[in-house]
């Protein structure tokens, strides 16, 4: 079989939010974020899974996303959708209980003139200038807003990957100035948030690239492994060129693996030349550049031709990954594409 295997760890993905969740107080509400179909991983698949181990609060990006997780879920937990609610998403709010995060007067404005009744929550702008409402903007419509009784409100960290950068204060500050004395619940922090510690918790907390084994949750288990199986091996001669624009020249005598991958399959042209694989704990150096289908791999070294190199696994983390394609975590977990033959284990598999 020449399709690559992405492996899913769900009691990993499990275990990760149950340390994420211990780090806050009893009082703070561990939330889910599966926005991006699950970080690429399945929506439904780690939504379920996490709702089993007590998860009741899960967030999406759009409303069509949250079609799935409400499909896998049931009717009980909630399902929060950061961009709120936009033009024509009317019938998926209603008709799958969502709760849209309103961005904007003009937003809030359409949610009660067509959903009267129904949840909202409120995201504010704290200085990421992205979504939200800004300080005078809220400040306009507080009065009326709070007596509907918002689910949640909320902001987002820019800087919280970097715990010393300024910007986490000052954010927090603002925060504070925005909420403080309001009766609903407030959530500030995601992954990174989590690590600075209780003054950034509130009442609900909202942990993403986290859950998945990404940084900056370095004691994260790993989630992910990806196995891609070698296709052929062939010897090239010394000043015998692999690949296209002949980037990659041997300069002795190398066998070279030809990899089933490619950028079809989410491995992003910035790993060409950059990228290391595995054989069991052997490392392989990708000799030349990704193309759509195929890696070609150095394994002069190895003593038997490998049946498969693992490019995610016990000895390459995502973000190591991320680090050869000079991008992160993020980026390689939801590129990763649907040939890919998917293993899922776990209590919920």
């Amino acid at each position: 079989m020449a399709t690559a295997t992405l492996s899913i760890d769900l009691d990993a993905l499990a275990a990760n939010w149950r340390m994420l969740d211990a780090a806050s107080p009893p009082s703070t509400q561990t939330a889910a974020v599966v926005k991006a179909d699950g970080y690429g991983l399945d929506a439904g698949k780690v939504a379920k899974t996490l709702a089993m181990i007590g998860a009741r609060r899960f967030f999406v990006a759009v409303a069509e996303e949250g079609v799935a997780v409400r499909k896998a879920l049931g009717p009980g937990p909630e399902i929060g959708v950061f961009s709120g609610h936009m033009a024509g998403d009317k019938d998926l709010i209603r008709d799958h209980r969502m709760t849209p995060m309103l961005n904007s007067v003009e937003q809030l404005t359409r949610h009660i003139e067509a959903l009267p009744g129904h949840p909202f929550g409120i995201q504010l702008d704290t200085g990421m200038n992205r979504l939200g409402m800004e300080p005078a903007e809220w400040a306009a419509v507080r009065d009326i807003v709070l007596p509907l009784g918002p689910r949640l409100v909320m902001s987002h960290l820019a800087c919280a990957d970097d715990p010393g950068h300024p910007q986490n204060q000052l954010q927090l500050k603002a925060f504070h100035e925005m909420t403080d004395g309001i009766d609903a619940p407030r959530s500030l922090a995601a992954t990174g948030g989590i690590l600075l510690g209780p003054r950034f918790h509130f009442d609900l907390t909202r942990p993403g690239i986290g859950l998945y084994g990404g940084e900056p949750f370095v004691e994260a288990h790993p989630v992910v492994t990806l196995r891609l199986p070698v296709i052929q091996c062939r010897d090239v001669e010394p000043g015998e060129t692999v690949g296209y624009g002949c980037a990659w020249g041997a300069d002795r005598p190398s066998r070279i693996a030809t990899v089933s991958g490619g950028y079809a399959d989410g491995l992003i042209r910035s790993l060409s030349g950059n990228a290391t694989l595995y054989a069991g704990i052997h490392p392989c150096r990708l000799a030349g550049r990704v193309s759509m289908d195929l890696l070609t791999v150095d394994v002069s070294h190895l003593e038997v031709d490998p049946e498969y190199l693992d490019l995610l696994g016990p000895m390459q983390t995502v973000d190591q990954v991320a680090d050869a394609a000079g991008t992160i975590g993020y980026e390689i977990l939801t590129s990763l594409g649907p040939r890919y033959t998917r293993h899922y284990s776990g209590a919920t598999a």
